[in-house]
């Protein structure tokens, strides 16, 4: 028998329907990176800070989920990698894991990625097709970051997501219960990325580089355009102090505290 259900993890990583989600996974792919080199010093504080999901890699899943325990803070094990160094490989995400390895090291869900148009695009569907169908069997959440960004992309000519609407929905017909979606400042365009599938939307943060103003209004806009909450790494871990943007984010969207309001946090 399984031992809980898959509505009763979706309740703790996305309580009410919405979930600050916080991917730590870059340091797979690129490193040093601020923020990931003192990693445990991140976890803890993400974990001080509320955050709903943390979404590693399976070696930092094993280390340090057992900080955790007693806490609202789940981890995802994040299944899918390729590193900078890959040359003409570098957007082909490869399996590094699998749903009961990921349950087993401590993850209450796990996450895989296509980048859509890319060249290796059918590898990594027929990757993501396996790991919803070995979670589906163990009662598994799935995080679907599917991104619209590869060089055979064949957009339709009324598309304005250029292609990400196709990425939600693809997600979603492939059995994930929640997708990522970078944010789309344009009303229309973010409209219809999340209504491109009946499953919760969470935003990307992308390169840092933005003020701490500005992502806090970026997370406003897109709670009251639809979103379910954020899917934000950069933006938090490579903060200055992770905990207060952390804090600042989840006021936003779990308490609907405007983006000026939030700022105090960072004080």
């Amino acid at each position: 028998m399984k031992a809980e259900s898959i509505d009763s993890r979706m309740r703790k990583l996305l309580p009410n329907g919405k979930g600050v989600w916080v991917p730590i996974d870059h340091g797979a792919s690129d490193f040093p990176l601020d923020g990931l080199v003192q990693i445990e010093h991140t976890i803890r504080a993400l974990i001080d800070a509320g955050v709903n999901a943390i979404i590693a890699q399976k070696g930092i899943v094993s280390a340090f989920s057992n900080l955790c325990h007693g806490t609202t803070t789940s981890m995802i094990s994040h299944l899918s990698v390729s590193t900078v160094h890959g040359g003409k490989d570098a957007s082909k995400k490869v399996l590094v894991g699998s749903v009961r390895e990921s349950i087993e090291r401590g993850a209450g869900g796990v996450s895989c990625q296509i980048n859509m148009g890319s060249d290796g695009e059918a590898h990594m569907i027929e990757s993501m097709g396996k790991i919803t169908s070995e979670a589906f069997d163990l009662n598994i959440p799935v995080l679907g970051m599917v991104y619209a960004r590869g060089e055979h992309l064949n957009i339709q000519s009324e598309d304005s997501t250029k292609g990400q609407a196709h990425a939600v929905r693809l997600a979603f017909e492939l059995g994930c219960q929640v997708a990522k979606s970078p944010w789309y400042e344009e009303e229309q365009s973010f409209s219809q990325i999340v209504n491109a599938a009946p499953i919760p939307v969470l935003i990307a943060g992308g390169p840092r580089g933005q003020s701490d103003i500005e992502v806090l209004q970026m997370v406003e806009l897109a709670m009251a355009r639809g979103a379910a909450g954020v899917c934000m790494g950069r933006q938090i871990f490579s903060h200055p102090n992770p905990q207060k943007m952390a804090s600042a984010i989840m006021s936003i969207v779990h308490q609907g505290v405007s983006a000026s309001d939030a700022a105090a946090f960072l004080s």
